[in-house]
């Protein structure tokens, strides 16, 4: 995730982003500049040179643009929606794992520093599973495990995260078992174990549910057809001035478009996706803070 100064205009509109945005709509950049000096080249000097017989009007996309407007808005806030709730379960994750580290080192003796130990290890052990499980692959080197549990994490091949999460459900238990721990304590520790699946459970929700595919469909062919037939509207009006023209508005709605595809999933590694990768490190320094 990017790092910034809002208030800082020049740097945000000459930042490194905004050069990756140009590269990217490049091709569609020099397509829509080449097929508008086609069109107004064969109807300025070829079709009607000097005459008024064709003429075009802007009145027709100027209508067709409020609908337009609409739906990009609606399109942006439903990335947005996806990116913000991302970001609260993931705020609920660090506030989740702070709770259980906070309970676990009060009814823990500071002299059991085995089981101190092993539940600091764990515990970020399960963000960091989550955070690329999210990403479609947990990387094992980021892990802290022991042997007999890194064999058991490496036959669940599937679900990482839930694999950790039943080590931890199985120490607890142990702990309950041996006495450590009162009735009353692992119920209120089962509790937060159960937030770290909720958690994770809502992020898969939000990574495996795309936006409806009818409705991305039909924005793109609305936004496709919208920026192909400007050159028709605009070039008894404007001339050749209508190429640059046409290039402004087709990179302002490409870019609407292009940011609602990246922040639509927020777990990746783009510029625009949620500090997973500093979160769990936080996470981690938290939590044998609080243990250890």
């Amino acid at each position: 995730m990017v790092q910034y100064n809002p208030k800082a205009w020049f740097s945000l509109i000459f930042h490194s982003y905004s050069r990756f945005v140009m590269r990217t709509l490049l091709p569609s950049l020099i397509f829509m500049a080449f097929f508008t000096f086609i069109v107004c080249y064969v109807i300025l000097e070829i079709i009607h040179p000097g005459k008024e017989e064709f003429t075009s009007t802007t009145a027709l996309h100027s209508l067709l643009g409020i609908v337009l407007g609409l739906f990009l808005v609606f399109r942006v806030n439903s990335a947005y929606d996806r990116w913000w709730e991302g970001r609260k379960l993931w705020g609920s994750m660090v506030n989740s794992t702070r709770n259980f580290a906070l309970k676990l080192s009060a009814y823990l003796d500071w002299n059991d520093q085995e089981n101190r130990e092993w539940f600091a290890r764990m515990i970020a052990n399960f963000v960091f599973a989550s955070k690329e499980h999210l990403r479609k692959g947990v990387q094992i080197s980021e892990l802290d495990l022991p042997d007999d549990d890194l064999k058991i994490l490496m036959n669940n091949r599937q679900h990482k995260p839930n694999a950790v999460a039943g080590l931890l459900y199985e120490r607890v238990n142990s702990l309950y078992k041996n006495g450590k721990l009162t009735g009353e304590q692992f119920f209120v520790l089962d509790k937060e174990l159960k937030d770290f699946i909720d958690i994770i459970g809502a992020c898969e929700r939000i990574k495996n549910t795309p936006i409806p595919y009818s409705y991305s469909m039909y924005i793109k062919k609305f936004v496709f057809t919208y920026i192909i037939t400007l050159p028709f509207g605009f070039v008894t009006t404007f001339k050749y001035v209508t190429i640059p023209a046409v290039l402004l508005i087709t990179f302002v709605l490409l870019s609407v478009e292009l940011i609602s595809e990246e922040i639509e999933d927020p777990f990746g590694r783009d510029v625009n996706d949620l500090p997973t990768d500093e979160l769990a490190g936080k996470i981690k320094e938290n939590i044998r803070e609080i243990l250890l």
